[in-house]
């Protein structure tokens, strides 16, 4: 009588199905990084906070202007000028504190002193928002303008 031993079968994947399986799912993580695009959703978000503070700028300057008996501040005339304290129209000081917790800027813009997008809360440091402002000579009313990260071409603009 002869005795055939037999070796236990391995339980296991072989190299060619791992490779496959990881083929695979680099093929669906590839698809959804496309589908969601990352890079856009930041810009969508950007556009989103700029949005937020052009608003934001025009009703503390229109509470301004209510308490001040329909005075704006200095400095804000018919061309589009930015708002900063260098070379531009200097808002800090006016709004902040009583309208304004803290002046916004641009998401992308940082000054010397803070970290990009933080807002202004010291008026006496040099700063620059990013957003731009002006008044219709015609009937008084004011704009703010800041430029899209989506579709530059297309400000973001509310007019009050």
């Amino acid at each position: 009588m002869k005795h055939t031993i037999c070796l236990p079968k391995k339980k296991g994947f072989t190299l060619i199905e791992l490779l496959v399986v990881i083929g695979i799912l680099a093929l669906l993580l590839a698809i959804t990084l496309i589908a969601i695009n990352p890079a856009k959703q930041f810009m969508q978000a950007n556009d989103t906070k700029r949005s937020s503070d052009v608003n934001a700028i025009l009703n503390a300057l229109n509470q301004y202007a209510a308490d001040h008996k329909g005075q704006l501040p200095a400095g804000i005339g018919a061309s589009a000028v930015s708002i900063g304290s260098s070379g531009g129209v200097d808002l800090c000081a006016s709004l902040v504190t009583e309208y304004l917790a803290a002046l916004p800027t641009d998401p992308t813009i940082g000054s010397a002193n803070a970290v990009v997008g933080a807002p202004v809360t010291v008026c006496t440091q040099a700063y620059d928002t990013g957003y731009s402002i002006s008044r219709s000579a015609s009937n008084n009313r004011l704009t703010v303008t800041a430029t899209s990260e989506v579709n530059p071409a297309v400000p973001i603009q509310v007019t009050r």
